[in-house]
């Protein structure tokens, strides 16, 4: 079986995105931050998916893609508390949609109604409605809900714990997931997106979080960011500051994914990460959705990635299946009441 754990719902219906629009002016004007929500048909859903995600996953020969809202539409820093937690549940309920129609191809995860500057405890309530009302089996978690200009505190500080206290009690994994860039510094994709990443990574480097939290989890997207082609840089930065080995101190809790986009970058993630630390992405339809034209296969069909990789299958069924199982245990506990 193959699982992509990094699927974004990118082409939801456009009634969707017309309300997020209407809510936005309504939050300029003082008016209704939650409007009607449209009347969007489960045919209209089908149509988006079918012609788009599920028509690509039977294409490039997966199974089931761990699902979420459109990250780059979460959008934390756009109006304030109010706004982000009507918008979030609407995306989530959408999601929640989707799985319905399609149980055996997506399972969810959720988007979380950060806003800069209020406690992310304030996120407990929809995580929690989402895991255990609507059967999710982790969330998206920003370490930037100002879009660009860092104001939160590292994810190691202790503002984070109540939060993470409740992923530990609920069995759910987070993947590390900015939103747009509200800052012309960072393009969203080709810099903020990789530049969090890497940022998360060097917090967990230089903290004690896992110490508090043995069992946390969490998934660093886009192939870890900059961390595999630096790793010498982090394994001495780890030395330098007193920290243990990083495979003790970091590796037993963080995971990346393969949304890598080229062969050459694919071989070096599986020459410096452990395999049990790598789980199948593609991201489709996402980030880069063009044909690469040294290749003419798309840049994100990052299967044929791992195909041609000259190493054991058992690894390839590591990467493609097991270690998604062992790593969102809500997600084994679905496919196990389905036969698969």
């Amino acid at each position: 079986m193959i699982i992509d754990c990094h699927g974004h719902y990118t082409t939801a219906p456009t009634a969707h995105d017309a309300w997020r629009d209407a809510q936005k002016a309504a939050f300029k004007s003082g008016g209704d931050i939650d409007p009607a929500y449209p009347d969007i048909s489960d045919d209209e859903i089908r149509e988006t998916i079918e012609k788009n995600q599920l028509r690509l996953i039977k294409e490039r020969g997966a199974d089931l893609t761990i699902f979420s809202p459109r990250a780059s539409t979460m959008a934390h820093h756009v109006g304030d508390e109010a706004v982000s937690k009507a918008w979030t549940r609407r995306c989530n309920d959408l999601i929640k949609r989707v799985v319905d129609l399609f149980p055996e191809t997506f399972v969810g995860v959720c988007q979380l109604p950060q806003s800069p500057g209020v406690p992310v405890s304030h996120s407990i309530e929809e995580l929690e409605r989402c895991v255990t009302e609507l059967g999710f089996v982790g969330c998206n978690l920003n370490p930037d809900p100002s879009g660009g200009h860092w104001t939160a505190p590292p994810l190691t500080d202790r503002a984070w714990y109540p939060f993470f206290e409740k992923m530990v009690e609920l069995d759910v994994p987070a993947m590390v997931h900015v939103s747009g860039s509200c800052n012309a510094n960072f393009h969203a994709t080709g810099a903020h997106y990789i530049n969090a990443d890497t940022t998360a990574f060097m917090q967990f480097l230089e903290g004690d979080l896992f110490k508090d939290f043995p069992t946390l989890r969490f998934v660093i997207p886009h192939g870890g960011g900059a961390v595999p082609y630096h790793w010498g840089r982090y394994r001495g930065l780890a030395d330098m500051l007193k920290r243990p080995p990083l495979r003790e101190h970091v590796m037993k809790n963080v995971f990346f994914d393969t949304c890598v986009y080229h062969q050459p970058g694919i071989d070096l993630l599986f020459r410096v990460i452990d395999v049990d630390n790598i789980l199948f992405g593609s991201e489709m339809v996402g980030a880069v959705r063009g044909v690469d034209p040294e290749t003419g296969h798309f840049f994100d069909d990052t299967k044929r990635y791992i195909d041609a990789l000259p190493i054991p299958q058992a690894d390839k069924e590591k990467v493609f299946e097991k270690n998604a199982r062992r790593v969102y245990p809500r997600l084994d506990a679905i496919l196990r009441s389905q036969g698969r």
